[in-house]
């Protein structure tokens, strides 16, 4: 199915993978949000938990391995086209996870991946609910907000 104009939202995982003072983040390859640093992730296949499409998905979009994971929150991402239709719908899960090994190498979904220190997430181009996240999950692994 064709992922613009859906006749069904599609559950998507995003993860924040985490060091004590830094985020994993990638450039988004593809639409919606092309070009704009978000989490890696992706959709959930059948069959999949919610943690291994987390541990998949992180995995495959930067090379690196994660543990600890816990659910953060889940957000509903509804985008409307200029004409009211729905353009893109997703129930987006999104985990916080602690980096245990590997170096970030963007794949195929992404343009480019890097280690990010918090104190930046405010000049970068990225959704708010993204930074969001990022700093609760920190909160959940690392005990501050």
């Amino acid at each position: 199915m064709d992922r613009a104009y859906p006749d069904r939202p599609f559950i998507g995982v995003g993860v924040a993978v985490l060091r004590p003072d830094a985020v994993l983040l990638i450039r988004r390859g593809k639409p919606p949000r092309h070009g704009q640093w978000s989490l890696p992730g992706g959709l959930q296949e059948t069959g999949e938990t919610v943690f291994a499409a987390a541990e998949r998905e992180v995995r495959e979009e930067t090379g690196v391995d994660i543990a600890d994971l816990v659910v953060v929150d889940f957000i509903d991402s509804i985008q409307h086209d200029g004409d009211g239709r729905v353009q893109y719908h997703y129930t987006l899960i999104d985990v916080a996870a602690r980096w245990t090994g590997g170096e970030p190498v963007a794949g195929s979904d992404a343009m480019h991946a890097e280690w990010v220190t918090l104190d930046r997430l405010d000049s970068l181009q990225m959704w708010v609910e993204t930074s969001r996240v990022i700093r609760a999950g920190h909160g959940l692994l690392f005990g501050d907000d």
